[in-house]
Parts: C-alpha cells; sequence; structure tokens
C-alpha cells in the first residue's frame, strides 16, 4: 500500500468515524461508489476502532459471560492432578495461577492458565486439544513449555504450563544495566526461539517484554507461545482485531485485520528490540488509544534508535 492510499483511507476513515453508526452506510455509499477496495478498508478499520473501543484490543474473539471481576477466586481448589496456590496473572483472555502436584506421584510447581467461558463447542473443544498437542511438542531452550491441558468441571478449558520466575526483558536489561552488545545478545536468543517455532508453523502474535522473561540465571524465555492461536477458534492461519494483540506491539497487518504471517512475529520482535536499545517506543508518546495506534502503526516511520537516543527522554 503507497502513502498515498493509506492517506485516502484514513482521510474517509477519519470522516466516517465521526459519524454516527446509522449514517455511516449512506456516506461510503457516496465516498466510494466507485471503488470498492476504499470501502472494504475503511469498513475494516471502523470494525476495528468498534471493537477497541468496547472489549479493548486483547479480548478473545468470544462472546465472555463474565467480566474478570466476577471470576470466582480458585485458590486451594483441584484442577486435574494440581492444587491450585496463588493467583499470579489475570487478563483478557483468563487468569494464570501457580499451582502445585496433587497427586502425590511427585513434586512439581507450574503454571495453570483458565480460559475465560466461551469454548463450549464439541467442534472448538477438539480444535483446542488439536492445537494444544501441536504446542507441547515445541521443545526449545528459550521457549516455556506447555505441559499438559484438559477441561475443569464446569467445562472450562485450562492450559499447564512451565513455570517461570522471571523478570520482563526490558525491566532485566535496565535493572543489569546491560550494554548494548548485551541486549542483543539476550535478544538474539529470543530471535532463536521465534525462528525455532516458526519452522514449526507456530506464530505467537502477542510477542512484547511481558511476554518474554528473563530468569535469575539470565535465560530468556518466551511465554504464551501460540497461545493465541488456541485463543482464536473461528480462525485458522488468519486473525481479526479481535484476537488477543497489544496494540503497542501490534502489526500493521494485524491492525488492519489481515492474514496473519511469520512477518507479523518478526515486527513485533522489531518494536521490542528498539524499546530494549532506546528505552523508548518507536511510535509517538502521545499515542495512548487504539484508533491512534491503528494511524501510526500503519503510517508512522519511526525515527533511527541511533538519533531518537541523543533526544531528550
Amino acid at each position: 500500500m503507497t502513502p498515498e492510499r493509506w492517506q485516502q483511507i484514513r482521510g474517509v476513515f477519519d470522516e466516517a468515524v465521526g459519524i454516527r453508526t446509522e449514517e455511516r452506510v449512506a456516506y461510503l455509499d457516496k465516498v466510494c461508489a466507485s471503488d470498492a477496495e476504499l470501502r472494504r478498508e475503511v469498513e475494516s478499520l471502523l470494525s476495528s476502532d468498534d471493537r477497541a473501543g468496547t472489549k479493548f484490543l486483547n479480548t478473545p474473539a468470544v462472546d465472555f459471560s463474565k467480566e474478570l471481576s466476577g471470576v470466582p477466586n480458585r485458590v486451594g481448589r483441584r484442577i486435574g492432578a494440581y492444587n491450585i496456590l496463588e493467583e499470579i496473572g489475570r487478563g483478557g483472555m483468563g487468569e494464570v495461577y501457580r499451582a502445585g502436584r496433587a497427586d502425590g506421584q511427585y513434586e512439581k510447581e507450574v503454571a495453570i492458565k483458565l480460559v475465560r467461558g466461551g469454548y463450549d463447542t464439541a467442534a472448538v473443544l477438539e480444535r483446542f486439544r488439536h492445537e494444544r498437542q501441536i504446542l507441547a511438542s515445541l521443545d526449545h531452550p528459550n521457549i516455556a513449555r506447555l505441559l499438559d491441558g484438559g477441561t475443569t468441571d464446569e467445562g472450562i478449558p485450562y492450559l499447564v504450563m512451565e513455570l517461570i520466575e522471571g523478570t520482563p526483558i526490558d525491566q532485566y536489561c535496565d535493572a543489569q544495566k546491560l550494554n548494548v552488545t548485551e541486549r542483543l545478545r539476550l535478544f538474539s536468543q529470543v530471535c532463536s526461539a521465534v525462528q525455532y517455532a516458526h519452522q514449526r508453523l507456530v506464530i505467537h502474535r502477542d510477542i512484547k517484554p511481558g511476554n518474554i522473561l528473563v530468569t535469575k540465571e539470565g535465560v530468556p524465555k518466551l511465554l504464551d507461545f501460540g497461545i493465541a492461536k488456541i485463543l482464536d477458534p473461528a480462525v485458522s492461519s488468519e486473525t481479526t482485531m479481535a484476537s488477543p494483540m497489544t496494540p503497542e506491539y501490534a502489526s500493521p497487518e494485524q491492525i488492519r485485520g489481515e492474514a496473519i504471517t511469520t512477518a507479523t512475529d518478526v515486527y513485533s520482535l522489531g518494536v521490542v528490540l528498539y524499546q530494549l536499545l532506546t528505552g523508548r517506543s518507536p511510535y509517538p508518546r502521545k499515542t495512548q488509544v487504539p484508533h491512534e495506534f491503528a494511524r501510526v502503526i500503519c503510517e508512522w516511520e519511526p525515527e533511527r534508535p541511533s538519533t531518537i537516543v541523543l533526544k531528550p527522554a
């Protein structure tokens, strides 16, 4: 897409986004009468903006029956062969707990991710099992392993993951005062993990510092590799703006709702690397809301890291 074409799309979108929903059809009929492609691009952005305004970009494409605040406390309960010990995180896709082996076979602590509701059909559960098996086969020293999974008594899918105790890679680099060479050496291990998975046709879809934890031994571990695909059963090789993503690290094709490829992960890796080298996002600091990210990601040309580091923070 040329810059001129994007400016045309942006102009129509900017006008349409400020029009009441019931009046948009007539507006698009008028301005896109002889340009079906223009209309498709604008409608895709409008649809993305509508979704972002309600459940934000990292909400899975399913109809959840409960908000996060209504999720019951599961500490002390048993799920599969594990006892839930404590909650260690939660987000749009569900909750994550530290859990310990409960059947006496051996001692082991794991992370259990409980997927939120909406996965109660036979077809979805079958896909869940299939994708889980693919991810369980990923065996790389810099990828957190998927160990097991199943469904709770209530029919909620869960994943048993390798428990990684570490610090997000950007915070780790700053805390350890790593120089550029050391940061690149750490980052290259992450790239190796991504390449390994890509060779097995698995795409992460949500690479960001929070999904790259560095252990106390200095080993980076990429979490949730391919989990987004499990959590978005409505698609195969493609995804939409309603799929799990973080707008600050999303690629242009994710923003536009286009097909997801390995290039999506490569783009996100570039954003992470930019942040590691400069301490800043490649996008303007004023960018805060989803539709602003949609614009800058598709049209903004970031300054060179060597230039930006010389400017005041």
